[in-house]
């Protein structure tokens, strides 16, 4: 029997165990010391909510799945029919070929053809790498077309630490938050976290704080890192790169069975709804790679 996941590729060191999948690409294990710290799925499942999956070539929603580029309008399928959008990418399903595969690191590709909607050739790639250090994703998108290309790219881990969201406390170096449209999660405008229920810049307990939001400005490092980390009796840590201006926070306190027990922190290297708005939208052109890094590690 095939897992409904198709292959898994697992990787191991120091202290790290990580399981990959072929559907997607996705990240189904990250555990360290035998603790999960990333809130996967079972191997006989498919992935659910988004757990671990890559969103490329564009995360989050885009309004009606219609936009315009280089001066045509395109029609994306609506695949968040409720909220009448289009959702996370056109990879998060596909069957993803392994390129490399050692006993630390892996790496699969995925050619995303033409289509209606979009239609520009990718060579899609993503490279998992586990150390002392933790895990490192390094998701990377070339234009094969002959003309440039709009691209975001995402991912959508869900941290935990073995508590509730309520008993957890929360590190977000985010000086702003996107407000969005209850109805159909788009983006509205933005406000200032100072004051908010929303301001984690310092340690402050989750509580009964409801996440469904990105957040922008983030605060970053000398290495230009911007790092989150969710906390209870242990620690896990997310960091981004400076390719990635925002992040996605989402505690599914609407899904059945959840129970708030893992917050997904989300990098995004643009807010939803970029393909209309072309705020930190990225144009890749022909033969050109665009590349972004995020890892997760223990603290």
């Amino acid at each position: 029997m095939v897992s409904p996941s198709g292959e898994q590729f697992e990787i191991s060191a120091g202290g790290y165990r990580a399981v990959i999948t072929e559907s997607g690409a996705a990240l189904r294990l990250l555990a360290f010391e035998g603790e999960e710290i990333v809130d996967g799925f079972p191997e006989e499942e498919m992935a659910s909510l988004g757990r671990g999956q890559l969103l490329m070539p564009w995360p989050n929603r885009i309004e009606d799945g219609r936009y315009t580029f280089g001066g045509e309008e395109h029609q994306l399928a609506l695949t968040e029919p409720s909220r009448h959008n289009a959702s996370h990418g056109l990879a998060r399903w596909a069957a993803w070929s392994v390129l490399e595969h050692t006993a630390t690191s892996v790496a699969l590709t995925y050619r995303l053809m033409a289509q209606s909607g979009y239609p520009w050739l990718l060579d899609l790639h993503v490279q998992y790498d586990v150390s002392a250090d933790g895990l490192t994703v390094t998701q990377s998108a070339t234009n094969l077309s002959d003309s440039p290309a709009p691209y975001a790219s995402g991912a959508h881990p869900y941290l935990t630490v073995g508590a509730p969201l309520e008993d957890c406390e929360l590190l977000l170096p985010a000086g702003t938050r996107a407000l969005a449209d209850p109805d159909r999660l788009l983006p509205v405008g933005r406000e200032d976290v100072e004051g908010t229920d929303y301001d984690f810049r310092v340690w402050r307990p989750v509580k009964e704080t409801v996440f469904n939001d990105a957040f922008t400005d983030l605060r970053r490092g000398r290495d230009g890192r911007a790092e989150v980390v969710l906390r209870a009796d242990r620690a896990v840590l997310l960091w981004v790169d400076e390719q990635h201006r925002w992040l996605q926070l989402f505690s599914a306190d609407d899904v059945t069975g959840h129970g708030r027990r893992s917050l997904a922190v989300e990098p995004m290297t643009a807010n939803a709804n970029a393909f209309r708005t072309g705020e930190d939208l990225v144009t890749i052109e022909p033969e050109d790679t665009f590349s972004a890094v995020w890892g997760i590690r223990a603290v």
